[in-house]
């Protein structure tokens, strides 16, 4: 029988961290996993669809942020203050850029093209932090941008259709500098940056658009998003790299990649090509390989250190 570490007053080791940030980043991955179908079910426009899961993040996590504003911890100098906002301006961003591209493109190519975020996220963690980048995870990496190379290779030549590829691209890249960033500065409370965001993306897609013109099923769905299963996916998955290298925890983000597309299949009846399930398949390969060896390896370090 296991005996925890809460009663033997001994900190958690190495290992203990790793599994515990493995499990949060799944999970919070797991919920996220249904973003492509909320949107889908929305039926709206990108911007319309952008402003009301924004507004509803925000409202969500601005009401949690009053609830716990005794335990709450707010950045303590000019630097952390300065990484909170980049990481809301980032995580805003991000939110139309994904909503663009799943109102643009197929749910797969998507979330498989997002998949390609652990190549950024390796390269920064490289360059702002000075993290070395084991080599599964570099392997992993490659397999990774092979099946982004696949799935574009399936694309069909419809100019809104590459626009949504392209977004997903660049959304790969800020995902993958969030991420560095929010290991970088670990000290910042996850709530007031998520509630940041959410205010963002709303006033990004204002301009354009018409938020009152919905109709009553969809102001649903999107409330079901915004105010449930974005902001608890966020917490979680913006939590994990406390525990785990943001190369990682970006990694989890690939099995979004099988699982977002699957549940608009069972829901909505959208096909997948063969393209996007060959590079669906190497990244999901990926992944699982790379986590297996994490597994396998991290109780020896434990031992070690």
């Amino acid at each position: 029988m296991s005996v925890s570490s809460t009663t033997t007053g001994v900190p958690p080791g190495p290992y203990d961290n790793h599994a515990k940030g493995m499990l949060i980043a799944a999970c919070g991955v797991l919920v996220l996993s249904f973003d492509a179908l909320l949107i889908r079910l929305a039926d709206s426009s990108s911007y319309n669809v952008t402003f009301w899961r924004g507004a509803f993040t925000c409202l969500a996590t601005g009401l949690l942020c009053l609830y716990w504003r005794k335990r709450q911890r707010w950045p303590t100098t000019p630097a952390l203050w300065l990484g909170g906002i980049a990481i809301a301006s980032l995580y805003g961003v991000n939110t139309w850029l994904f909503v663009y591209s799943i109102s643009h493109t197929n749910t797969a190519n998507t979330v498989v093209i997002l998949a390609s975020s652990p190549l950024f996220a390796a390269l920064f963690s490289r360059l702002l932090l000075g993290e070395r980048v084991l080599q599964r995870t570099l392997v992993a990496i490659a397999v990774s941008v092979l099946g982004v190379l696949v799935v574009f290779a399936g694309s069909e030549s419809a100019a809104s259709q590459w626009l949504g590829d392209i977004a997903a691209l660049v959304l790969a890249a800020s995902m993958g500098m969030m991420f560095t960033l929010l290991r970088r500065f670990q000290a910042l409370p996850r709530l007031p940056i998520i509630a940041m965001a959410g205010a963002i993306a709303a006033l990004i897609s204002w301009p354009l658009a018409t938020p009152l013109t919905l109709a009553p099923a969809s102001y649903g769905w999107l409330a079901l998003m915004g105010l449930i299963q974005i902001p608890l996916a966020t917490i979680l998955i913006m939590t994990a790299p406390r525990y785990l290298p943001s190369t990682e925890v970006s990694l989890f983000l690939l099995l979004e990649t099988v699982l977002g597309p699957i549940w608009v299949w069972l829901l909505l009846g959208e096909t997948t090509s063969i393209h996007t399930l060959v590079g669906g398949t190497a990244i999901l390969g990926a992944i699982s390989v790379n986590t297996w060896l994490a597994l396998r390896r991290a109780p020896g370090n434990a031992a070690v250190a």
